[in-house]
Protein backbone atom coordinates (compact mmCIF):
# COMPACT_ATOMS: atom_id res chain seq x y z
CA UNK A 1 0.00 0.00 0.00
CA UNK A 2 1.12 3.54 -0.69
CA UNK A 3 1.37 6.37 1.82
CA UNK A 4 0.74 10.06 1.20
CA UNK A 5 2.99 12.61 2.86
CA UNK A 6 1.89 15.84 4.57
CA UNK A 7 2.19 17.79 1.31
CA UNK A 8 -0.08 15.41 -0.65
CA UNK A 9 2.62 13.44 -2.49
CA UNK A 10 2.89 9.65 -2.65
CA UNK A 11 5.96 8.39 -0.87
CA UNK A 12 8.36 6.34 -2.98
CA UNK A 13 7.08 7.13 -6.47
CA UNK A 14 8.68 9.20 -9.20
CA UNK A 15 7.59 12.82 -8.94
CA UNK A 16 7.56 15.31 -11.83
CA UNK A 17 5.83 18.47 -10.58
CA UNK A 18 3.74 19.87 -13.43
CA UNK A 19 3.19 23.61 -13.87
CA UNK A 20 -0.39 22.80 -14.89
CA UNK A 21 -2.06 23.03 -11.52
CA UNK A 22 -3.21 25.56 -8.98
CA UNK A 23 -4.59 25.66 -5.43
CA UNK A 24 -7.98 24.15 -4.82
CA UNK A 25 -10.61 26.81 -4.05
CA UNK A 26 -11.02 27.66 -0.38
CA UNK A 27 -13.14 25.03 1.33
CA UNK A 28 -12.81 22.46 -1.48
CA UNK A 29 -11.94 18.94 -0.46
CA UNK A 30 -11.02 15.79 -2.35
CA UNK A 31 -14.27 13.87 -2.72
CA UNK A 32 -14.15 11.85 -5.97
CA UNK A 33 -11.63 10.00 -8.10
CA UNK A 34 -11.72 10.26 -11.90
CA UNK A 35 -10.10 7.49 -13.96
CA UNK A 36 -8.78 8.48 -17.39
CA UNK A 37 -6.71 6.77 -20.06
CA UNK A 38 -4.08 8.25 -22.35
CA UNK A 39 -1.28 7.19 -24.64
CA UNK A 40 0.86 9.30 -26.95
CA UNK A 41 0.98 8.39 -29.73
CA UNK A 42 -2.34 6.59 -29.29
CA UNK A 43 -1.82 2.89 -28.68
CA UNK A 44 1.94 3.20 -28.21
CA UNK A 45 3.25 2.58 -24.71
CA UNK A 46 6.40 3.20 -22.74
CA UNK A 47 7.39 6.51 -24.30
CA UNK A 48 7.87 9.89 -22.67
CA UNK A 49 5.27 11.94 -24.58
CA UNK A 50 2.52 11.76 -21.93
CA UNK A 51 4.98 13.08 -19.37
CA UNK A 52 6.09 15.76 -21.82
CA UNK A 53 2.44 16.78 -22.36
CA UNK A 54 1.87 17.25 -18.63
CA UNK A 55 5.12 19.24 -18.36
CA UNK A 56 4.36 21.49 -21.41
CA UNK A 57 7.38 19.99 -23.18
CA UNK A 58 5.62 18.02 -25.95
CA UNK A 59 6.85 18.75 -29.48
CA UNK A 60 3.49 19.19 -31.22
CA UNK A 61 5.21 19.90 -34.54
CA UNK A 62 6.89 16.49 -34.61
CA UNK A 63 3.74 14.46 -35.37
CA UNK A 64 0.63 15.50 -37.31
CA UNK A 65 -1.56 13.73 -34.71
CA UNK A 66 -0.23 16.12 -32.05
CA UNK A 67 -1.31 19.33 -33.81
CA UNK A 68 -4.53 19.51 -31.77
CA UNK A 69 -2.45 19.44 -28.57
CA UNK A 70 -0.56 22.63 -29.39
CA UNK A 71 -0.88 25.10 -26.51
CA UNK A 72 -2.89 22.63 -24.41
CA UNK A 73 -2.20 22.94 -20.69
CA UNK A 74 -3.32 19.78 -18.90
CA UNK A 75 -2.18 17.52 -16.10
CA UNK A 76 -3.32 14.70 -13.86
CA UNK A 77 -2.36 13.92 -10.33
CA UNK A 78 -0.98 10.53 -11.40
CA UNK A 79 0.00 8.56 -14.48
CA UNK A 80 0.07 4.76 -14.12
CA UNK A 81 2.14 3.05 -16.80
CA UNK A 82 1.43 -0.43 -18.22
CA UNK A 83 4.02 -1.99 -15.91
CA UNK A 84 2.33 -0.41 -12.85
CA UNK A 85 4.87 2.38 -12.36
CA UNK A 86 3.23 5.42 -10.77
CA UNK A 87 4.37 8.92 -11.70
CA UNK A 88 2.95 11.86 -9.74
CA UNK A 89 2.62 15.27 -11.38
CA UNK A 90 0.45 17.22 -8.92
CA UNK A 91 0.01 17.05 -5.16
CA UNK A 92 -3.36 15.61 -4.20
CA UNK A 93 -3.90 18.75 -2.14
CA UNK A 94 -3.71 20.88 -5.31
CA UNK A 95 -6.02 21.08 -8.31
CA UNK A 96 -4.79 19.23 -11.41
CA UNK A 97 -6.23 20.20 -14.79
CA UNK A 98 -7.66 16.87 -15.94
CA UNK A 99 -11.47 16.98 -16.10
CA UNK A 100 -12.13 19.87 -18.49
CA UNK A 101 -15.77 20.82 -19.04
CA UNK A 102 -17.52 18.27 -16.86
CA UNK A 103 -20.19 17.57 -14.26
CA UNK A 104 -20.03 15.06 -11.40
CA UNK A 105 -22.68 14.47 -8.77
CA UNK A 106 -24.61 17.43 -10.22
CA UNK A 107 -21.61 19.73 -9.69
CA UNK A 108 -19.48 21.44 -12.30
CA UNK A 109 -15.81 22.41 -11.92
CA UNK A 110 -14.91 18.80 -11.17
CA UNK A 111 -11.20 19.61 -10.89
CA UNK A 112 -12.02 21.51 -7.68
CA UNK A 113 -13.00 18.37 -5.73
CA UNK A 114 -11.41 15.45 -7.58
CA UNK A 115 -8.24 13.48 -8.06
CA UNK A 116 -7.43 12.57 -11.67
CA UNK A 117 -5.55 9.37 -12.46
CA UNK A 118 -4.44 8.59 -16.01
CA UNK A 119 -3.87 4.97 -16.99
CA UNK A 120 -1.53 4.38 -19.90
CA UNK A 121 -3.86 2.94 -22.50
CA UNK A 122 -6.70 3.56 -24.91
CA UNK A 123 -10.45 3.17 -24.78
CA UNK A 124 -10.34 0.19 -27.16
CA UNK A 125 -8.13 -2.35 -25.38
CA UNK A 126 -7.68 -3.93 -21.96
CA UNK A 127 -5.49 -2.54 -19.23
CA UNK A 128 -2.61 -4.44 -17.65
CA UNK A 129 -2.83 -6.37 -14.40
CA UNK A 130 -0.04 -4.25 -12.91
CA UNK A 131 -2.09 -1.10 -13.57
CA UNK A 132 -5.07 -2.44 -11.63
CA UNK A 133 -2.80 -3.37 -8.73
CA UNK A 134 -1.29 0.12 -8.61
CA UNK A 135 -4.65 1.84 -9.08
CA UNK A 136 -6.20 -0.14 -6.22
CA UNK A 137 -3.23 0.54 -3.92
CA UNK A 138 -3.27 4.27 -4.71
CA UNK A 139 -7.05 4.42 -4.24
CA UNK A 140 -6.68 2.82 -0.82
CA UNK A 141 -4.15 5.46 0.21
CA UNK A 142 -6.45 8.21 -1.08
CA UNK A 143 -9.44 6.89 0.85
CA UNK A 144 -7.37 6.75 4.03
CA UNK A 145 -6.27 10.36 3.55
CA UNK A 146 -9.52 11.84 2.18
CA UNK A 147 -12.48 10.30 4.04
CA UNK A 148 -15.14 11.87 1.77
CA UNK A 149 -13.92 9.64 -1.08
CA UNK A 150 -15.52 6.20 -0.98
CA UNK A 151 -15.97 3.20 -3.24
CA UNK A 152 -19.19 4.77 -4.56
CA UNK A 153 -17.35 7.92 -5.68
CA UNK A 154 -15.17 6.45 -8.42
CA UNK A 155 -15.89 7.69 -11.95
CA UNK A 156 -14.54 7.54 -15.47
CA UNK A 157 -13.87 10.60 -17.58
CA UNK A 158 -16.73 9.39 -19.77
CA UNK A 159 -19.10 9.59 -16.76
CA UNK A 160 -18.37 13.24 -16.08
CA UNK A 161 -18.05 14.39 -19.70
CA UNK A 162 -20.43 12.12 -21.65
CA UNK A 163 -20.39 12.64 -25.39
CA UNK A 164 -17.10 14.52 -25.13
CA UNK A 165 -14.89 11.82 -23.60
CA UNK A 166 -14.88 8.02 -23.83
CA UNK A 167 -12.06 7.07 -21.49
CA UNK A 168 -11.21 4.87 -19.80
CA UNK A 169 -13.49 2.94 -22.17
CA UNK A 170 -15.42 -0.33 -22.22
CA UNK A 171 -12.39 -2.50 -21.48
CA UNK A 172 -11.80 -0.96 -18.07
CA UNK A 173 -13.01 -3.47 -15.46
CA UNK A 174 -15.17 -1.27 -13.26
CA UNK A 175 -16.74 -4.16 -11.33
CA UNK A 176 -13.31 -5.54 -10.44
CA UNK A 177 -12.03 -2.13 -9.32
CA UNK A 178 -15.10 -1.13 -7.31
CA UNK A 179 -15.45 -4.59 -5.73
CA UNK A 180 -11.81 -4.51 -4.64
CA UNK A 181 -12.33 -1.12 -3.04
CA UNK A 182 -15.59 -2.15 -1.31
CA UNK A 183 -13.99 -5.32 0.06
CA UNK A 184 -11.00 -3.35 1.33
CA UNK A 185 -13.25 -0.79 3.04
CA UNK A 186 -15.20 -3.60 4.75
CA UNK A 187 -11.95 -5.12 6.02
CA UNK A 188 -10.79 -1.72 7.27
CA UNK A 189 -14.07 -1.12 9.12
CA UNK A 190 -14.00 -4.61 10.65
CA UNK A 191 -10.41 -4.08 11.72
CA UNK A 192 -11.33 -0.78 13.36
CA UNK A 193 -14.15 -2.45 15.31
CA UNK A 194 -12.03 -5.44 16.39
Amino acid sequence: MFEIDEAGWLIGVRQKPSPNCDPRPFGSQVEVLIVHSISLPEGEYGGADVERLFMNELDTQGRPAYQSLQGLRVSAHLFIRRDGEVVQFVSFDARAWHAGVSCCEKRERVNDFSVGIELEGTDHESFAEAQYMSLIAVSQALMMRYPLMGSDRLYGHSDIAPGRKRDPGPYFEWARYRDAMREWLVRIREGVRA
